[in-house]
């Protein structure tokens, strides 16, 4: 004898609507996405060389400078810090009608192209854009290279390869 089994739509739709409601409450609440992935706020970064230096450029708007760490580890730059939340007083009126400026903490580790002089890395914010110069050590650095001999000096330039 056959088994019938009734099927409920109704009952299937609000058994996926529970599923999603209880991810998106995960992703919120507990500052996951569900899928084990920390929430962390993206910082962009433009890293510019020069002959003398590397650059670094991050946006900061709105973030305080002393809520910033940077370290320089083993050719590796990192920038971490906190976007604090501005919390509304109890009695304030008003309500929001819209909500995107973001807060939480925000971290970016990047590896550095060429070697860096570590003791004369230097930081500032203007603007809000943090910028970090981080000399090449003087093996890096470009250098002419004369070639002696004949009437007219010759100079070639080059580059030494970075390790």
């Amino acid at each position: 004898m056959a088994n019938i089994i009734r099927r409920d739509p109704f009952r299937e739709m609000l058994s996926w609507n529970r599923a999603m409601e209880h991810m998106l409450n995960n992703f919120y609440e507990d500052g996951e996405l569900g899928f084990g992935e920390p929430l962390n706020l993206r910082m962009p970064l433009d890293v510019i060389e020069s002959d003398e230096e590397f650059i670094v450029k991050a946006d900061v708007a709105g973030i305080d400078p002393d809520n910033i760490e940077i370290t320089y580890t083993d050719n590796n730059l990192s920038i971490k810090g906190e976007m604090t939340e501005e919390r509304e007083e109890e009695g304030d009126e008003g309500r929001y009608h819209l909500r995107e400026r973001r807060y939480g903490t925000f971290s970016r580790t990047i590896s550095m192209p060429g070697s860096v002089d570590v003791e004369n890395i230097q930081a500032e914010t203007k603007n809000g854009v943090l910028k970090i110069h981080l000399p090449k050590k003087e093996e890096v650095k470009p250098r002419r290279i004369e070639i002696k001999g004949g009437t007219k000096q010759n100079v070639i330039e080059g580059k030494s390869k970075n390790k």
